[in-house]
């Protein structure tokens, strides 16, 4: 069991400790269950904190279970993918399971319910089974097949596990109440015919349960007591119950609904995230724009910041939608103390210091991180060449303008004051270089007082520069209008084509030997992390995580 800081109080954790205290459990259990259609994102990782926490805490047990019961869509691609990420978030699940493990009990527990009269095989189509279902105001009306005797259901059901009918031609429902004002309660198809090889049991099946049917029945299997789910399953929380009563299962789970975790400018459908990648709008699942937790890990996040981020949201009983902000505030303050500070040079404008002594370089000493003394000091070289910002110089700049202009002094950090004097441009009139003056008086550390100046302009030495490229990353969406319900030519529409800027730029000399996953603070741009995909010895690319500051406040 991993050991991280408790869950806040929320009425989950109040549920728990009183199931505890009662002595109506001895130890809980709890569970992870996703379906493995597509990789994780930050809205499982509230799942995973929570009931993983919840065991951590009360000395309980989590399992690893993946819901596989629709082989259409699942691949071990992903299976593989949600282990690696629940480890990298920190935790150890204390069983490895597989719905499709336990498809012989769910087909026996089946055919128990059409022995029971309690589920028929019915032949409407996927399209009458909706028109008969009814409204959340008009009752539904039942099948024609409903009333089959319980040998004709078990000889056709036997003959749907026998592959004699078509994908969609026959289905399995349970029999309990069309007029219910609950329409999960309206006969819900709990087996359907799906041709299709599985990833775990190969051809062995050609019937698959419904998640409906079978969700209730691994819980009850692995001895869950406090099954915990979002709030859109709360209206199938009687048919959770009915699956587990009906099919005489010796342990009985309990479902608990919280609101699941919605964030400001992000697509948090999955069904949409697969859209992205299948169009190839964004370079993979890992895409360090996408929520998914592997692109949050490449592109720079720890797993500190997501459990303490999903911790602090907390647990409720609605669903509300949290400032994204507030997932970069925390990973600003795990890495605020973690992260070396250099300097990075986006996007590069060369300064030549006219009056530094041709062919001369000397060392400065810089801090590593000032907030964090035990990571000591690094030497960076200066000479009479240097890159800047081009966003650091203005030829004629508005009023309060305290960067770099023409007869404007400045300060470069760890360095010296210069003097822009003269501007070199092209034969387009763009500016190309700028020649300036510098101060030796002026040499940081060296307490010189003599005058002040207001800009501090961050640089790096040209000579001995590590070129680098750098990735920016802006919201996917342009606005944050995206909704479940959208369209998918809508959805598309809103994707933000300048959601990936790209730079080339340099960083200094004691950065080549940077390795994929480091991460540093580049003064006045942010936090960066090197990617591990991109990233080669030659040729350094460096994600942004998140820039320095922000107007969020806790």
């Amino acid at each position: 069991m991993s050991e991280h800081t408790p869950n806040a109080s929320n009425f989950i954790k109040t549920i728990v400790s009183e199931d505890l205290k009662s002595g109506k459990y001895d130890e809980i259990i709890t569970r992870f269950p996703p379906e493995p259609n597509g990789y994780l994102h930050i809205g499982h990782a509230k799942s995973i904190v929570l009931n993983f926490g919840l065991a951590d805490e009360f000395g309980g047990k989590t399992n690893l279970r993946f819901d596989d019961t629709n082989p259409l869509k699942e691949d071990q691609e992903y299976v593989d993918s949600i282990k690696e990420d629940v480890e990298w978030l920190g935790y150890e699940w204390d069983n490895l399971f597989f719905a499709s493990n336990y498809f012989d009990i769910m087909h026996d527990k089946a055919v128990l319910l059409i022995k029971k009269g309690l589920a028929y095989v019915d032949d409407l189509s996927a399209d009458e089974i909706r028109e008969y279902r009814g409204t959340l105001t008009e009752p539904g009306k039942e099948s024609p097949y409903r009333n089959r005797t319980v040998e004709e259901n078990l000889e056709l059901f036997k003959q749907m596990k026998e592959g004699k009918f078509a994908n969609g031609e026959k289905v399995l429902r349970a029999k309990i109440d069309m007029s219910s004002p609950n329409i999960n309660l309206r006969d819900p198809v709990i087996y359907r015919v799906a041709h299709s090889t599985h990833h775990n049991t190969g051809d062995k099946w050609c019937i698959y349960p419904m998640y409906a049917f079978a969700h209730p029945l691994e819980d009850a299997i692995e001895g869950v007591t406090h099954s915990i789910c979002t709030l859109e399953f709360e209206d199938q929380r009687p048919l959770y119950d009915w699956v587990v009563e009906k099919c005489e299962m010796e342990h009985t789970p309990h479902q608990y609904e919280f609101g699941r975790l919605n964030l400001t400018d992000t697509v948090m459908s999955k069904r949409k995230l697969k859209q992205l990648v299948d169009e190839h709008i964004v370079d993979g699942w890992d895409d360090p724009r996408m929520p998914t937790i592997s692109g949050l890990r490449r592109r720079g996040y720890t797993p500190e910041s997501i459990r303490t981020f999903c911790r602090e949201i907390g647990v409720s009983k609605s669903s509300g939608v949290v400032d994204v902000q507030m997932l970069e505030h925390f990973v600003r303050e795990d890495l605020k103390l973690k992260a070396p500070r250099t300097m990075g040079i986006v996007k590069p404008l060369k300064v030549v210091i006219t009056n530094y002594p041709e062919g001369q370089v000397e060392m400065l000493e810089a801090e590593n991180n000032p907030e964090n003394e035990e990571m000591g000091t690094r030497q960076i070289p200066f000479s009479r060449e240097i890159y800047i910002e081009q966003d650091d110089f203005m030829e004629n700049p508005p009023k309060k303008y305290f960067r770099l202009f023409p007869g404007n002094e400045v300060r470069l950090k760890h360095a010296y004051f210069i003097k822009c004097e003269e501007v070199i441009k092209d034969e387009n009139g763009n500016v190309i270089e700028i020649h300036c003056t510098y101060d030796p008086e002026t040499k940081s550390g060296t307490g010189f007082t003599g005058r002040k100046v207001k800009g501090t302009l961050h640089w790096v030495e040209a000579s001995q520069a590590v070129p680098a490229e750098f990735r920016i990353f802006n919201p996917l969406l342009k606005s944050d209008e995206e909704s479940e319900e959208a369209s998918e030519k809508t959805f598309l529409e809103q994707i933000n084509p300048n959601s990936l800027e790209i730079h080339q730029g340099y960083v200094e000399p004691n950065m080549k030997d940077a390795k994929a996953g480091d991460k540093f603070q580049f003064f006045r741009h942010g936090y960066f992390n090197v990617d591990p995909k991109l990233s080669k010895e030659d040729h350094l690319v460096f994600n942004l995580i998140v820039s320095l500051k922000s107007s969020f406040k806790l």
